[in-house]
């Protein structure tokens, strides 16, 4: 095995390998006990389907925040569980190579926390690359021509607007506002609309069903009812659920159009005829398309993969090192 590439979300972690493609996509969880915290009892999945009923003494962790390290002892246990479970035949004392995919505004602190973990977790020689970049990478745009690409990416920690163009970054816009704040947002209206409380799976739950709820049908949340203590099923329109995160998703394209002031006038061109690539879990919402393209006044073409494409970018780095040393600066 020549190694893995590696995008360690806030929300999923997925790996791939030059040989055989994606090998893991995984929820960013873990259960630890609570007296052995540097041991994972399970990770991804087998995980995230406890959080809201895990037994005293077992506690659930997200390694990532905001798409970087939040703690490094959890940080390490995570990425060595995920190693094995990733490449559970390589050859005794090899260790693979990897590239891991990092957040373009991520601070010099935080990209040294990566390498360490990625290096303390069990890789040979550990590459860090630009989230946007490996994500252009992965739907075939090549990231070191000399044209420049506009790459949203909506995950679950942070939103980034990213213009790249002959291996380096033209402009850069980030915010908080992503994902999780998505969910936390469908979680309160249907505290105050509806007077139900549910779990935070259950709001992840109808939001990414959303997206893959044919018009005209609706989805069922099982919840508690905030007023009588009692077990209440609410049925909710796809509809209503756009109109319930759209205050969210307008903050989030707000502020991403600032990375036009920064853009210059010379690839406006470049982006006008090859469109903004939208990656990311965020990227699948509805209607999100078409507020980018009202917000930003250019064509926005989702990616085939949104949520393994990053991955597979920084699987591609494996076999071409230059863009990685282009991207390191």
């Amino acid at each position: 095995m020549r190694g893995l590439g590696i995008d360690l979300g806030t929300s999923n972690t997925v790996v791939g390998t030059p040989e055989d493609g994606i090998v893991l996509n995984e929820p960013s969880f873990m259960l630890v006990r609570t007296k052995d915290p540097n041991r994972a009892l399970a990770i991804g999945h087998d995980a995230r389907n406890l959080v809201g009923r895990t037994p005293i003494g077992i506690t659930p962790v997200r390694p990532m925040r905001d798409g970087v390290i939040v703690d490094l002892e959890s940080a390490r246990t995570f990425v060595s569980a995920v190693i094995k479970r990733a490449a559970p035949h390589r050859p005794y004392g090899l260790r693979p190579k990897g590239v891991i995919a990092v957040p373009a505004g991520a601070t010099p602190l935080e990209r040294r926390a990566l390498l360490e973990v990625g290096h303390e977790a069990g890789l040979r020689k550990v590459g860090l690359i630009p989230e946007p970049v490996a994500g252009a990478l992965g739907c075939g745009i090549n990231p070191l021509e000399p044209r420049a690409h506009l790459v949203v990416d909506i995950g679950g920690g942070t939103s980034e607007v990213t213009a790249i163009c002959f291996g380096g970054i033209l402009s850069h816009r980030t915010c908080r506002l992503a994902g999780d704040e998505l969910t936390n947002a469908l979680y309160q209206y249907l505290r105050t609309e509806h007077n139900i409380f549910v779990g935070e799976l259950t709001a992840e739950r109808a939001k990414v069903g959303a997206p893959e709820t044919e018009d005209g049908q609706s989805l069922v949340v099982e919840g508690r009812d905030a007023m009588t203590g009692r077990a209440r099923l609410v049925t909710l329109e796809t509809e209503e659920i756009v109109d319930a995160l759209r205050p969210t998703t307008t903050g989030i394209v707000k502020t991403l159009t600032e990375c036009l002031e920064d853009l210059p006038a010379q690839a406006i061109g470049d982006v006008m005829s090859e469109g903004v690539l939208a990656i990311g879990g965020g990227s699948m919402l509805r209607g999100l398309s078409q507020l980018l393209e009202e917000a930003f006044g250019f064509p926005v073409k989702t990616a085939e993969r949104p949520l393994t494409c990053v991955a597979e970018g920084a699987t591609a780095c494996l076999e071409h090192p230059e863009v990685v040393a282009a991207y390191s600066n």
